[in-house]
């Protein structure tokens, strides 16, 4: 009898194997959307989204300890939009959609919103996962199991509960370690341990974080060190994968590796005989650029498709502006189509702005948008491609300043302005630019195949940026000013075969940042120029001004 039975529970899973393997197999006939594949065929069937800023922790690499400036709530998604966009990209054929942050679990409607992606299973949504700190996740695990989730990957960069503290800068350690428990205990399919390896602070634990794989069927991934703003970061802290592997070999004997998927980001390693397994995300010193498959929404509804790049695009807007989406998906395509082979965070100096920075949008070449759907949240006004004309506010302005040079005194000779009684007041100026490329230099920028001296558009980015604060120096009677914030932004205008260039600068002063602004997008395109000299001659820099000015007595100005 026993016997017989358990032929049949043979049968039966030999059976529903056997029909899995021919849905995976129809699956995989299926054509993939060309709006989430980009030129270099990589098809991109996971989204992660942002459910908001807001974190209930401080650690000391991704944060400062004051915290951050939020966005304002109303320029945030809200649980209707983050469906629409989730079924969206579902029925477009994304297959897992992971939930972060900040913190997902400080969103009130966590839960509700977890039971809405579920239903979005019978469009071919296999897995719900979400990335916590798991500080205040307990109590709300199994209602999230139980509406579809079946994924966890919890952050978590020491074993020792007093250096949690300093880490962290709060309390909370067996908090994270009872929501390992009870993910453990409700079966769910995945459960990884995400650990920020920074040499001189946690790097001495990775033999206990192994070891807690011994009895646990948990995943601890070791990720590397990345540059964000905010944490300090230099390659001092960086300990690669290939040191990490040789400290742990020397303890537990040689690692066993594990297959990895197609598209993971972790090189997967066991010791054998224990119930959990290790892992290695190795975004600095072996990236997994070929074959990454993801997008990002962020919390206030930018499309984001690499980490490591500062390109977005809002799809918020675009749903605001009572798009359909069809024209959502015009725009998706786009930004995706756009996606470099590579990140470009392996440059030395390159810092990531995380997730609660302000940011700058996407902006697509005219050439491959379906102009008959072009919409003004598509492009910022100053490179449309469309002619604008500025106008300028009615701006006071002192007659004596406007009939004489200010940096001569009364006999000719050069003398730096006395700005002592200027009241310090909020400035901001943006300057633009560009330089004219041939055919030739065009394609192998926008193709990102100009390799021999790194990422041209990243570095001349960071050039501008380091340009801007040392403007002081390079311009003898320019006053040193405190820069607030600088970003360096391009846009390739395939007509004019041109790379446009914007400088944005901001201060508390008692004078005015034009000259920095000029001054970033200038070096900015020398950097360009240098970079693709090598591809050939005949590139023009022209049209360097400066667009608006705001603060100080004149107020606002704007280039007509």
């Amino acid at each position: 009898m026993a016997a017989t039975q358990s032929m049949e529970e043979e049968k039966t899973e030999d059976i529903r194997r056997r029909v899995q393997d021919r849905i995976a197999a129809i699956d995989a006939e299926k054509p993939f959307s060309p709006f989430l594949t980009d030129k270099f065929n990589r098809k991109h069937s996971y989204l992660r989204i942002s459910l908001t800023e807001r974190c209930n922790l401080r650690c000391t690499y991704c944060m400062p300890a004051e915290g951050v400036d939020l966005t304002p709530t109303n320029e945030l998604l809200t649980t209707e939009e983050i469906i629409r966009l989730a079924r969206l990209f579902v029925q477009q054929g994304v297959t897992k959609i992971r939930l972060t942050g900040g913190e997902p679990t400080v969103r009130p409607d966590i839960i509700e919103l977890v039971a809405e992606l579920g239903k979005l299973k019978h469009l071919g949504l296999k897995h719900i996962a979400m990335t916590s700190n798991g500080i205040a996740l307990k109590r709300k695990l199994p209602k999230l199991v139980e509406n579809g989730m079946d994924g966890l990957n919890l952050s978590l960069d020491t074993l020792d509960s007093n250096k949690f503290e300093i880490i962290t800068r709060r309390r909370g350690f067996e908090n994270v370690l009872g929501s390992v428990d009870q993910a453990i205990d409700l079966g769910m399919k995945s459960v990884k341990i995400n650990c920020v390896v920074i040499r001189g602070v946690n790097d001495r634990e990775v033999p206990d974080f192994v070891a807690f794989t011994q009895k646990k069927p948990v995943n601890v991934r070791f990720i590397e060190y990345m540059p964000f703003d905010g944490n300090k970061w230099n390659s001092d802290k960086l300990v690669p994968y290939k040191e990490l592997i040789s400290n742990i070999e020397t303890r537990f004997g040689a690692l066993k590796k594990l297959t990895d998927d197609p598209n993971d980001t972790t090189k997967a390693f066991k010791i054998p005989g224990y119930a959990g397994q290790i892992g290695f995300i190795t975004s600095m010193s072996d990236h997994f650029c070929g074959t990454c498959n993801r997008l990002r929404i962020t919390a206030d509804g930018n499309l984001k498709v690499c980490l490591f790049g500062p390109n977005e695009v809002s799809l918020r807007d675009a749903m605001r502006g009572a798009q359909t989406d069809e024209d959502l998906l015009e725009v998706i395509g786009v930004a995706v189509g756009n996606k470099k082979k590579q990140h470009a965070a392996t440059i030395p100096s390159y810092h990531v702005s995380n997730q609660w920075r302000s940011r700058t949008a996407f902006i697509p070449p005219l050439s491959s948008i379906n102009t008959s759907k072009v919409r003004p949240w598509m492009f910022p006004t100053s490179y449309s491609g469309i002619q604008t004309r500025l106008t300028s506010s009615k701006i006071s302005q002192d007659p004596a300043d406007a009939n004489h040079l200010t940096h001569t005194d009364e006999k000719g000779k050069a003398s730096m302005v006395n700005v002592t009684e200027k009241a310090a007041t909020h400035r901001t100026a943006i300057a633009v630019g560009r330089i004219i490329l041939n055919q030739h230099i065009y394609t192998l920028l926008s193709q990102n195949a100009l390799n021999q001296k790194g990422d041209v558009l990243t570095v001349a980015q960071i050039a501008g940026i380091q340009a801007a604060k040392q403007t002081s120096s390079l311009v003898p009677l320019c006053h040193p000013l405190l820069l607030s914030h600088v970003s360096v932004d391009f846009n390739l205008h395939e007509p004019s075969l041109a790379v446009q260039c914007e400088a944005r600068v901001e201060c508390k002063g008692n004078t005015g940042a034009e000259m920095e602004a000029l001054t970033a997008v200038s070096v900015a395109l020398l950097t360009v120029f240098d970079m693709c000299k090598a591809a050939g001659k005949g590139m023009t820099i022209e049209g360097i001004r400066v667009i608006e000015k705001t603060g100080g007595k004149s107020g606002v100005w704007r280039s007509e």
